[in-house]
């Protein structure tokens, strides 16, 4: 049998809660379990030896003192989430305990001893402290941002809500459910309920309403989330409110804007038609004129001319109708719709020999010498494509070599370009050339790397190019060295997947 003794000190070492008696004067340790030895860690042997003598740390931490008042009155005594500065294997320790001292009576009710108790709750308080910390940074940041807090008890139906809530509501303090909606502007209450109603299925809660009172007006955004118990039941709404009456200001100013803006956009349009029709009526009218002359004189049976007058006339006859075709082509495109143009199937090597035609005497003048080779039909509008090829051909003989005839080079390879057939068109002269840090550069409105006093031009040529190539779904670039020529690099698709140009 086992006495009651070696039972109770059996109990004593192996409970966890760290236990230890002291008695007389100086606080001798007279029992200290397994859990306070390893809580000091200060070694097993610490029986008979004095409080402070063992924990010379601590005397500044008033636990002696609190013991002694216990032994000395009989009061017991007890701390919460005390740090205690421990010594241990060399280096100090912070930990943080709750701790009683309880006095022991003998048995004619005098105070023979203190019993310490204590518990280890280090990790507990410092996960408390970061909790409270990350608590007061998120109320410190809601604050700042302006943003309304509030919560709903769905049960007694009470609020609580935040300062910012108060001041954007303009309510001095924390104001009824009923005092919030009768602030809501009559015309938004059928929001509110639809929002409420789809929350049922969403359990969350998003609508912007207008407050309106005898102290503000003003749009604000609700947002919310509802908390459901165990059994589905709901018993709470948190959520945030955000003043967005500048945002509303600002768009309904943008929304006028944009209204004036398209006004004036389409007042502009309709300017720019009315122009392109009289300026293409105009000039069919000269045109002709010259057609039918040119065919008077061709006709005169009584005139000799010579075989060069005559190939002057077709000449004329043909550049007349080139321009009459031009015209008629701006016209058409002018007049049909803006929306949609549609595309057509354009063999480029028809644009070409169109193109060296218009550029006959420049091509005469300076002895160009233009070759290409066999190119591809595509899908494009006319006039477009036929101004993008005439603009890069023109820019090559424009900025030729003053000692050197222009030699302007076409050519084309078949590709795929994000899975689609395309061609790429490469335009290769041996003119100045540019510096290619200006490749870009180029092809802005307006924008000239040569003085107009050396060469003519208004910088929009290559501009036009590039919203040409992109109204297309293609691309164009450039490559160049100074005094050795340029090469333009177009890809285009052969086929377009929507058959209008927008």
């Amino acid at each position: 049998m086992y006495s009651n003794i070696t039972i109770l000190k059996d109990i004593i070492d192996n409970t966890p809660l760290p236990i230890a008696v002291y008695t007389g004067s100086k606080l001798k340790i007279v029992l200290a379990n397994n859990a306070m030895i390893k809580t000091w860690g200060k070694g097993e042997d610490v029986l008979g030896k004095d409080y402070l003598d063992v924990l010379p740390e601590i005397k500044n931490d008033n636990f002696f003192d609190q013991a002694a008042t216990v032994l000395s009155t009989g009061v017991p005594f007890h701390g919460e989430n005390k740090k205690v500065d421990l010594l241990i294997n060399g280096a100090m320790q912070s930990y943080y305990f709750n701790y009683s001292f309880i006095p022991l009576f003998d048995t004619e009710g005098k105070v023979y001893g203190v019993m310490n108790t204590g518990a280890d709750v280090t990790d507990l308080y410092l996960a408390k402290q970061q909790i409270q910390s990350v608590e007061e940074r998120l109320r410190i940041a809601v604050q700042s941002s302006g943003i309304g807090t509030y919560e709903i008890d769905l049960i007694t139906n009470e609020i609580k809500t935040c300062d910012n809530f108060n001041t954007i509501m303009c309510s001095e303090d924390t104001p009824a459910i009923d005092e919030l909606l009768l602030k809501l502007h009559p015309d938004d209450l059928l929001v509110r309920e639809k929002a409420i109603n789809e929350s049922k299925n969403t359990g969350l809660i998003s609508y912007e309403t207008r407050i309106v009172n005898e102290n503000c007006s003003k749009w604000i955004k609700v947002s919310g989330k509802i908390i459901r118990d165990e059994k589905e039941v709901p018993i709470k709404i948190i959520g945030s409110i955000l003043d967005i009456h500048e945002h509303k200001q600002f768009q309904e100013e943008l929304k006028k804007q944009v209204e004036q803006n398209t006004v004036e956009l389409r007042r502009s349009n309709d300017d720019l038609l009315h122009f392109a029709n009289v300026v293409s009526h105009d000039l069919k009218e000269p045109v002709r004129k010259i057609k039918f002359f040119n065919s008077l004189i061709k006709n005169e049976k009584e005139a000799n001319f010579s075989e060069t007058t005559i190939k002057h006339q077709n000449k004329i006859n043909q550049s007349a109708e080139r321009m009459q075709n031009i015209i008629e082509g701006i016209l058409t495109y002018s007049t049909m719709d803006k929306n949609k143009q549609p595309f057509e199937k354009i063999n480029l090597n028809d644009v070409i020999e169109n193109i060296k035609t218009d550029l006959e005497l420049i091509i005469n003048e300076k002895d160009a010498i233009l070759i290409t080779y066999e190119l591809p039909v595509i899908d494009g509008a006319p006039i477009l494509i036929n101004q993008l090829f005439y603009n890069l051909i023109h820019n090559a003989f424009k900025f030729s070599k003053p000692n050197q005839p222009p030699r302007v080079e076409i050519s084309s390879t078949l590709l795929q370009v994000d899975g689609l057939d395309s061609v790429q068109i490469i335009i290769k002269d041996n003119g100045i050339g540019f510096d290619e840090a200006f490749a870009e550069r180029i092809f802005n409105t307006f924008e000239r790397l040569h003085s107009k006093d050396q060469y003519e031009g208004n910088g929009l040529g290559l501009a036009l190019c590039r919203k040409i190539v992109k109204r297309h779904n293609g691309t164009i670039t450039a490559k160049s060295k100074i005094d050795n020529g340029t090469e333009f690099i177009v890809t285009l698709p052969l086929k377009q997947q929507e058959y209008s140009i927008k």
